[in-house]
């Protein structure tokens, strides 16, 4: 499968409903995501040229999306990163992942973080094989168990 990966306006379609589907999807498992208490992840952290937000399609359908905001002027955070229900099991989290890197790295970051919540083992197990190391609570965010870096 080869994924054509584009930067996108997270407000618009389709990235605002692949990021829709993903609250839905997220709230279900930990609750009120976009709480105060949760690091924020709007349109404007996306923001070019700091950030971007890339939307995946598949034979020109939107499968999947994610984000990159800035932490500092080394560091960047993966967000908002979602895979489509029927597009899950083909490496389509994998080959976002590496999309998103690569705009870090093209954005002159030296590391990638990243989070996800306890009920994500799967999330979990695709970090850690794409190199991610455990690191302690860097956003502050009520809703993950495990935190993660790359160095670019």
């Amino acid at each position: 499968m080869r994924i054509d990966f584009r930067e996108s306006d997270p407000a618009l379609s389709p990235a605002r409903d692949l990021i829709a589907a993903m609250v839905a999807e997220m709230n279900e498992l930990y609750g009120d995501i976009e709480g105060p208490n949760v690091p924020s992840a709007t349109p404007a952290d996306f923001a070019q040229p700091h950030g971007t937000f890339l939307v995946g399609y598949d034979d020109g359908e939107p499968v999947c999306a994610g984000g990159l905001k800035r932490l500092d002027e080394q560091a960047a955070e993966i967000k908002r990163m979602y895979v489509a229900p029927a597009a899950r099991r083909r490496g389509v989290a994998r080959a976002l992942l590496e999309a998103l890197e690569h705009a870090a790295r093209a954005r002159g970051y030296a590391v990638v973080r990243l989070d996800t919540g306890p009920r994500q083992p799967h999330a979990m197990a695709l970090y850690r094989s794409a190199g991610y190391v455990d690191i302690a609570n860097f956003n502050a965010n009520p809703l993950a168990g495990y935190w993660g870096e790359k160095k670019l």
